[in-house]
């Protein structure tokens, strides 16, 4: 896989996630430990965006 491909992959990850946790917050009985993983799944994925943008911009 490409490093555009893998970005792109990584960047519609991170989008559902974001929908995903305007879904769980958004219901009353929303779990904080469900709503921590998201973020943290979301953190993850945007550091790893972050990285292979870096690296493709040093090359």
């Amino acid at each position: 896989m490409s490093i555009d491909a893998h970005l792109a992959t990584l960047e519609r990850k991170h989008g559902e996630l974001d929908e995903e946790l305007r879904t769980v917050q958004a219901q009353p009985s929303a779990h904080n430990e469900r709503i921590v993983a998201i973020k943290r799944r979301k953190l993850r994925i945007k550091d790893e965006i972050n990285r292979l943008r870096a690296s493709v911009t040093q090359h």
